[in-house]
C-alpha cells in the first residue's frame, strides 16, 4: 500500500503571516493580518506563526506584532507562535502571551553570520539566556535549525552537523525542533535519510519539517520526510515567503498545495481545504502580485468543467451511429 509508511495524521503549521508577510514589498495592514489569522484559526491548522518580535527597523512589515497578537481571536486548539530573534524579543513575547516562541540558528556558521549577524556559539548563548528567562512561564520553546540541508556559502550540510546541533539544543532546554531547508537545496533522498536519522536518535522529540520550494522539490521533500516518520510540516499560504540568501527563491511550500496532495493520497490533515483555497485566492489582491500556489489556480484534481455546447452536440451526433 502506497501510504503504509506514512503517519495516519499529518499536522500542518501555517507560517504565511510571519515568514510570508515579512518578505513582501508592502506593509500588510494590521486589521488585514488579524482577519486572516482569525479565519485561518478555524480551518484545522495545528499552529499559526503569527509574527516576529524582531526590531521594527530590521523588518518594518512586522512592526505591529503586539497589536496583531492582541487583536486575534485565539482558538484553544491552535498554537500561536512568534519568532524571537534575541533576548530583547523575549520580553515582548511574554507581554503578548504567545503560546510558543520559535528561535532560529543556522547549522552553517557562514549563513548564521549573514542572517543573524553572530556566530553559532553566540546564538546558542542567547538561546540559553532566553530559555532561562522563560522558566516558569507557560510558553513553549521551539528552535529551528536553518540550512539543515544546504548553505549557499558552504554547500550541502553534513547530517552530523545537524545531529550535533540538536544535542546542543536539548542540552539547554529546547523542547521541540524544526529542521529547515531554508535555501531550498534539499533533495528527497537527503530529506528521507536525515529525518530517519533524527527519528532514530531522538524518537520522542517533536520534530517539524520546514521546506522551501526554491528548486521545485518542496512537495517531493515533504513526502520523503513523512515516509521517514515526520508528522508535522510547516507551509505558507500561496507559497509566499523566502530567504534573502537563497538565489531564485520562490518561497515556502504552499499550504493549500500540500494539503491537497496529502489528502489525495489518503493522509488526514484535518484542514478545511476549500476554505483554505478561498483565502489563498484572495492573496493576489492583498499582496499586489500573483502567488506560486497551483491548486488555487487550477482547482482541485477532482473538479470537472461543463462541456461546451459544440462538444455536447458532437456527443449527441456520435451517439446516433
Amino acid at each position: 500500500m502506497f501510504t503504509q509508511n506514512f503517519p495516519a495524521n499529518v499536522l500542518i503549521n501555517e507560517v504565511a503571516t510571519r515568514d510570508g508577510f515579512q518578505s513582501e514589498d508592502i506593509f500588510i495592514p494590521t486589521e488585514k493580518k488579524i482577519d486572516m489569522i482569525n479565519r485561518l484559526s478555524l480551518l484545522g491548522l495545528n499552529k499559526i506563526e503569527v509574527t516576529s518580535f524582531v526590531s521594527p527597523k530590521a523588518i518594518p512589515n512586522l512592526r505591529d506584532a503586539e497589536q496583531v497578537l492582541a487583536g486575534i481571536n485565539r482558538n484553544p486548539a491552535v498554537t500561536y507562535v512568534a519568532l524571537v530573534p534575541n533576548e530583547r524579543g523575549v520580553e515582548r513575547a511574554l507581554a503578548s502571551k504567545v503560546d510558543e516562541v520559535n528561535l532560529v540558528m543556522s547549522v552553517s556558521e557562514s549563513h548564521n553570520l549573514a542572517n543573524m549577524r553572530m556566530t553559532c556559539d553566540q546564538s546558542l548563548l542567547q538561546f540559553k539566556q532566553i530559555v532561562k528567562r522563560l522558566e516558569g512561564s507557560n510558553i513553549r520553546i521551539n528552535a529551528s535549525l536553518a540550512t539543515s540541508f544546504g548553505c549557499p556559502f558552504e554547500g550541502i550540510t553534513p547530517p552530523q552537523n545537524v545531529i550535533d546541533t540538536i544535542h546542543k539544543y536539548l542540552d539547554i532546554g529546547i523542547q521541540s525542533i524544526s529542521v529547515a531547508d531554508t535555501t531550498g537545496m534539499a533533495s528527497p533522498r537527503q530529506v528521507y535519510e536525515l529525518c530517519a536519522q533524527i527519528k532514530d536518535i531522538f524518537p520522542s522529540l517533536e520534530t517539524t519539517l520546514h521546506l522551501h520550494n526554491t528548486r521545485g522539490m518542496g512537495l517531493a521533500n515533504a513526502i520523503a520526510g513523512l515516509n521517514a516518520g515526520i508528522e508535522q510540516l510547516d507551509a505558507s499560504l500561496g507559497g509566499i515567503g523566502g530567504c534573502p540568501y537563497a538565489p531564485g527563491a520562490t518561497g515556502n511550500i504552499c499550504t493549500e498545495d500540500l494539503v491537497h496532495m496529502l489528502e489525495s493520497i489518503g493522509l488526514n490533515t484535518g484542514v478545511d481545504l476549500l476554505a483554505l483555497l478561498k483565502i489563498a485566492r484572495e492573496l493576489p489582491d492583498l499582496l499586489g502580485h500573483d502567488i506560486s500556489g497551483q491548486v488555487a489556480k487550477a482547482g482541485l484534481r477532482t473538479e470537472t468543467r461543463p462541456l461546451s455546447e459544440s462538444v455536447i452536440e458532437l456527443k449527441r451526433r456520435m451517439s446516433q451511429y
